[in-house]
């Protein structure tokens, strides 16, 4: 058996998240070293490595979620140029998820966050507030 993921025990609620959108099959809640404001991660319910070896159903659910958080993102940061999507498995291996955040031009779309400092859980709060579905 699979040790339980950093995402699956968010999913759980034995870590606190900042949620803004939950169904059957996703989970989606604010980055705490986002590349930019407002970057959510979206998340499969199931624990898969990859999310190219998701089951059909839990694949077109992250998408229809990305989708979702997109079109959100967009109407919460209209002064943003774009909405930015990442799947690259780099910093959870073991927990499929999608990167997505608002952001213009190529310096904050490429910017790198600082892992090691702590996250402003006030503004996170509000922020998730803001985005909430």
């Amino acid at each position: 058996m699979q040790e339980p993921s950093i995402f699956t025990k968010i999913i759980r609620g034995e870590i606190p998240s900042h949620k803004i959108y939950e169904d059957e099959r996703t989970f989606a809640f604010l980055d705490i070293h986002p590349i930019q404001p407002g970057q959510v991660l979206v998340v499969p319910k199931v624990q898969v490595g990859f999310v190219w070896d998701l089951e059909t159903d839990d694949y077109q659910a992250v998408m229809a979620t990305v989708q979702k958080v997109g079109q959100r993102l967009r109407e919460v940061f209209p002064e943003k140029e774009r909405v930015g999507v990442i799947v690259e498995g780099l910093d959870v291996e073991d927990h499929a998820h999608v990167k997505v955040f608002p952001f213009s031009g190529d310096q904050e779309f490429r910017y790198i966050p600082d892992m090691t400092s702590e996250p402003d859980h006030e503004s996170l709060a509000a922020l998730a507030a803001r985005l909430a579905f």
